[in-house]
């Protein structure tokens, strides 16, 4: 994942902005646990993505990625809408506890720009519903040039989308949040269905944190920039869901991705550890082959 690239990463201040007021306001509402339920990931399972990973000899990729991580974002979903057969291959492969957090189809985001896509959606659902309990929170992610010019577009995708399955919406586009006007309208929409607004984070798009949470969960798509700052910046991220969670929320489903795909189960193993230690989770952090589990 190349989005928001930086060339000179250590240069830049990648701290994260303050909340946004009202995200406070919102996490108000809920909490009635006091530990969070946490979803650690990347971003893909294959071996070519995740070098380094799986040890010699290694079976089928899914069933040892399941065995170390309790979900994956799921991009495959993203290029492909798959039968039946092969998303109860996947279930079948991974713990009870595992969740798939799958992207919507390009078809429907980013060739029909949420135009005339009703039938695409309903063969999108039709798919990843065969994911039962295993179905985290689907996500949409709108193209970069998709502006609020077409927020009509979205109320009716959300207004059409199932009820009782989680959602969550990534707004690429800069006049989404700056303009508070628009801004203000969107956030009301996501709020009023119980849709999740996510927060990319990744070096040189700064304004994508928008830190403005509208429902009871933190889905984070997080981006590292092969630098050593990606672990302050992890750091940072450990307090501010701690003080989420002491304000109200609930639910952190947090994605590490690399702009050169090489470390991801490190970084979310060093997240991991110490998410567990802020919040007092006990969620397993991946296996890291030979020298690399000295390094946490």
């Amino acid at each position: 994942m190349k989005f928001g690239s930086i060339d000179n990463p250590g240069d830049q201040n990648l701290s994260l902005p303050d909340d946004h007021p009202r995200t406070k306001n919102v996490l108000s509402t809920y909490g009635d646990k006091e530990t969070p339920s946490v979803y650690v990931g990347c971003a893909k399972w294959n071996k070519k993505d995740l070098k380094n990973f799986y040890p010699d000899g290694v079976g089928d990729e899914l069933e040892y990625y399941g065995k170390n991580f309790n979900s994956v974002e799921l991009n495959a979903t993203f290029y492909n809408t798959f039968d039946k057969d092969q998303i109860t291959t996947w279930y079948n492969k991974v713990p009870t506890d595992f969740k798939f957090f799958p992207k919507v189809n390009r078809y429907i985001s980013h060739l029909k720009w949420l135009n005339d896509i009703e039938t695409a959606t309903e063969d999108y659902y039709d798919s990843i519903i065969h994911f039962k309990e295993k179905l985290g929170t689907t996500f949409l992610q709108l193209r970069g040039n998709f502006k609020p010019k077409y927020f009509d577009r979205v109320a009716r995708f959300i207004g059409r989308w199932p009820e009782g399955v989680p959602l969550a919406i990534e707004f690429r586009h800069p006049d989404w949040f700056a303009d508070s006007e628009v801004a203000n309208e969107l956030y009301q929409l996501l709020e009023e269905n119980d849709v999740a607004n996510l927060i990319t984070d990744t070096a040189g798009r700064r304004d994508l944190l928008h830190m403005r949470l509208t429902n009871n969960e933190a889905f984070v798509r997080y981006v590292g920039a092969n630098h050593e700052t990606d672990y302050s910046r992890l750091d940072e991220w450990v307090q501010r869901l701690t003080k989420w969670n002491e304000q109200g929320l609930d639910n952190i489903h947090f994605f590490v991705h690399q702009n050169k795909e090489k470390a991801s189960p490190k970084l979310s193993a060093y997240f991991i550890q110490k998410l567990n230690a802020s919040l007092g989770t006990d969620l397993e952090p991946p296996k890291l082959p030979g020298e690399q589990n000295d390094l946490f």
